[in-house]
């Protein structure tokens, strides 16, 4: 399980609070969709929870481990799951070596091809290729995505996983992210995409700084894309 506890983050630069008070657990085995609109502090939040952000207040847990004190390395070998919005290039690195690094133990070239061809890539072909030249920025992202499946962990954490993906590898996204063999763990997506909110459990929406609303997919889902939809729940401000 995945538990936040009155998680806050301040820009100290600006003076000014970018998350108050965010609190949520995310169960073994579930699938939450944290969406809302642009700026109001979803990325942030990802990042926080990945060590990525500085000076957070609050506790983050996983699995009864307090992680909030370790930074990104040490989330990840407690067995966090991260993947960037805009995925990191590195330069002199074959897709073979970062998803072998990835997994912390030796794969086989059958289990990489495997995890690979699930994020909509033909294996083989991409092997051997350097990360930092010749990929596309969507390609990129899905070797990212695969990079995750491989390490295994107790809870993952993807912003916008679509970003930049095309309509048939989006379609493969959504049967990989639906399929709890292979997420076993505690999954938190970070969307605006109404398919990836169909297959969550539970949606959250994050708006100036706050989890303005937060439920089950049937209660929520409604309320996005009813009459009022487009406007944050939230009045209160960032203060």
């Amino acid at each position: 399980m995945l538990e936040l506890k009155n998680v806050s983050w301040k820009l100290e630069e600006e003076n000014k609070w970018i998350l108050r008070d965010i609190n949520l657990k995310v169960q073994k085995g579930e699938r939450l969709v944290l969406t809302g609109p642009n700026g109001g502090g979803k990325t942030t939040l990802a990042r926080v929870i990945a060590g990525l952000r500085e000076g957070a207040e609050g506790e983050i847990w996983l699995d009864g481990q307090r992680i909030d004190g370790l930074d990104i390395t040490g989330r990840a070998r407690a067995g966090l799951g991260y993947a960037f919005q805009q995925p990191v290039r590195f330069k002199g690195v074959t897709v073979e070596e970062l998803m072998q690094m990835a997994a912390g133990e030796q794969c086989s070239r059958e289990e990489l091809c495997n995890l690979l061809s699930q994020v909509g890539l033909c294996a083989r072909d991409y092997l051997g290729r350097e990360v930092g030249n010749g990929l596309s920025g969507g390609e990129i992202k899905r070797v990212e995505i695969a990079t995750v499946l491989a390490r295994k962990p107790r809870a993952a954490v993807f912003d916008e996983p679509e970003a930049g993906i095309d309509l048939w590898s989006f379609d493969k996204l959504i049967q990989v992210f639906g399929d709890r063999d292979r997420w076993p763990g505690a999954l938190v997506l970070i969307s605006h995409q109404r398919r990836l909110m169909e297959i969550a459990d539970t949606i959250g929406v994050v708006c100036q700084g706050r989890l303005a609303d937060i439920g089950p997919r049937e209660q929520i889902l409604p309320r996005l894309f009813g009459e009022k939809s487009g406007q944050c729940p939230w009045d209160g401000g960032n203060d």
